[in-house]
Formats: structure tokens, C-alpha cells, sequence
């Protein structure tokens, strides 16, 4: 595998994710918004963000 392709590898693996997150984040955001139970979203999506970059540093071998 060359370098190109083991950057894009990493970029989807964790691309995609990280938008799964934001997306729980953003959902949370908008049910606290409309005085609704939006708590679980929200912390559910700080949690899978922070999985995501532990991730991260992990592929890079960071830690």
C-alpha cells in the first residue's frame, strides 16, 4: 500500500465516523432546542467523537 493510499484509508475511516458523531451531536442539539430529552444524543456523539480520535491517534501511532 502506498502512502497516497494509506492516508485515504485513514481519511474514510475516520471521515465518515466523525460525521456519525457530529450528526448524534447535532440531533441532540436540536431536540434540546425544541425542550425536549436531548442529553443521551449528545453524550453518545462526545463519546463516539472522542472514540474516533483515539482512533486516529492510534492509526498514526501517537500514543
Amino acid at each position: 500500500m502506498t502512502a497516497g493510499n494509506a492516508s485515504q484509508t485513514v481519511f474514510i475511516m475516520l471521515a465518515l465516523p466523525a460525521l456519525f458523531g457530529m450528526t448524534l451531536v447535532g440531533e441532540g442539539l436540536y431536540k434540546i432546542s425544541r425542550l425536549e430529552r436531548g442529553w443521551v444524543s449528545i453524550f453518545l456523539g462526545c463519546v463516539f467523537l472522542s472514540m474516533v480520535a483515539a482512533g486516529y491517534y492510534l492509526l498514526k501511532g501517537l500514543v
